[in-house]
């Protein structure tokens, strides 16, 4: 058992006004905790008047912090913490409604649990009370991670009983002791948003503490109400690469060797589906140029002489022809419009500004091309059909997220290794006996995952020792309330 002081309640608020005005309310309501207690709010770059109106209704045990931007919900947790006068910090999102004994179940589980317990994790249910929200996490193999039973009835949900063990806390509602998550790092505050919370239990673990659950501290959530701002594809930006950090950073060394080749394999199979299904002309991506595409691979013996394109139409429609007709008229791929040589040499005669304005240029063109009426036989214009000539015109706001993602990670190289050091050094428990406690999901997701997980060659590049549940999607979460 260990004894609380006091415990910091941590509401950051980006434009929920609106949002917090249920939730303050419902603060005030709390049954005693049995210690000291105070309420921080982050004004976290809003527009709506969150702080004026703080500053005029002055709600009860509420201090008040202020950011000239949104700083995210990592960076903006941790500012409160760094203000905060608690030897614990509850978390709690801006768009819910706790119960009145929420604050209460959580102080008690933490105060008497051993000290080994860095956090406890309350349950969420939906706003009508009648479908679960959060009661256990799970992670994937490649970091990303689900709510287990996702808006599936109460009475139908997996709900972890009393003090049993989480991989990780939600970060909408969790206890946690300052000074165990200071000394993890707190939240990463590169990610912004989202798989957070996921990375700070695995840190937490593998440095030796654990996370339990407490069913009494409930809170009442609006989904999404606050995500939804950010819009669905800049949340799948998040997604992408807050899930690769969260496993590059967290692998213990050996471990990370052996899943690597599968989690890349991953990332570039989904990015593919997405660039050839959702772009205009991304079929052609699928081509191979040697499947009779150029240098006369084509067998033609008895096709009768037509011209160009029409000739190869002809072709029986089995096998490579059915893909490339599948693709569109048979055309030798355009030639590649960047080398290294070339970029070098552009950079030298036009300096960085300028040629960068000329990419900018150039893609304003091919957008708007792409977005121009077609002549009649002048190529598909939705998904799968051809921009111009041969030409993939990137306009699927998911694939430019997937690639802004690629972007980031391979900017932050050095910083994400400088973080997984600093995991390792940190680390008391091995990966193999938390993955013993919590083992990993294999569940296909995004589009090309079906077929991918479903292939003997990319079983073959799983670790067969690395404890692994294959499920659908259906079975984790209910996908159609």
């Amino acid at each position: 058992m260990s004894r609380l002081s006091k415990v910091s309640v941590a509401v950051p608020s980006w434009n929920g006004r609106e949002h917090l005005e249920t939730c303050l309310a419902a603060l005030a309501e709390q049954t005693d905790p049995g210690v000291a207690w105070e309420v921080l709010v982050l004004d976290n770059g809003s527009s709506d008047g969150t702080a004026s109106w703080l500053r005029r209704a002055r709600p009860p045990r509420v201090r008040l912090l202020e950011s000239p931007v949104n700083l995210g919900f990592c960076a903006g947790n941790n500012r409160l913490v760094a203000a905060a006068g608690g030897d614990a910090i509850a978390f709690l999102n801006n768009d819910t409604r706790p119960e009145r004994d929420w604050l209460a179940a959580l102080v008690d589980a933490l105060a008497a649990a051993p000290p080994d317990v860095a956090a406890v994790s309350g349950k969420i249910v939906d706003w009508p009370g009648e479908r679960l929200d959060f009661g256990r996490g799970v992670m994937t193999f490649d970091g990303h991670a689900f709510q287990l039973d996702f808006r599936r009835p109460l009475a139908a949900a997996r709900v972890p009983a009393a003090g049993e063990e989480l991989l990780f806390a939600c970060g909408g509602n969790m206890l946690v002791r300052r000074a165990s998550f200071l000394a993890a790092g707190g939240f990463d505050e590169s990610y912004f948003a989202y798989l957070e919370d996921v990375d700070l239990g695995w840190r937490l673990w593998s440095g030796g503490e654990r996370v339990v659950f407490v069913p009494g501290a409930v809170v009442r959530h609006r989904s999404s109400a606050t995500s939804d701002l950010l819009g669905l594809y800049n949340r799948g930006f998040l997604f992408e690469r807050n899930a690769f950090l969260t496993a590059y950073k967290n692998y213990e060394a050996g471990l990370w060797e052996q899943v690597m080749p599968a989690l890349l394999l991953t990332f570039l199979s989904r990015t593919l589906a997405m660039l050839a299904g959702n772009n205009p002309g991304g079929t052609s991506l699928r081509i191979d140029p040697y499947a009779g595409w150029i240098a006369n691979t084509a067998d033609l013996r008895g096709v009768p002489p037509m011209a160009g394109a029409a000739a190869r139409s002809a072709m029986p429609a089995t096998g490579e022809a059915a893909a490339r007709q599948a693709a569109g008229p048979m055309q030798t791929p355009p030639p590649a419009r960047f080398s290294a040589r070339g970029l070098a040499a552009r950079w030298q005669a036009h300096g960085p500004r300028e040629l960068f304005r000329r990419g900018l240029a150039r893609v304003r063109s091919r957008l708007l091309s792409a977005a121009a009426p077609r002549r009649p036989g002048g190529g598909g214009g939705g998904p799968g059909g051809a921009g111009t000539a041969g030409e993939v015109v990137l306009s699927d706001e998911r694939s430019l997220a997937q690639l802004r993602a690629l972007s980031f990670l391979l900017a932050h190289l050095d910083r994400a290794a400088a973080q997984r050091a600093a995991v390792a050094r940190r680390r008391r428990r091995s990966d193999r006996e938390i993955f013993a406690r919590f083992p990993l999901y294999l569940v296909p997701t995004y589009p090309g995952d079906e077929a991918l997980f479903a292939s003997p060659g990319f079983a073959a590049w799983l670790p067969h020792d690395l404890p692994l549940v294959r499920h659908t999607l259906a079975e984790v979460m209910d996908i159609d309330p």
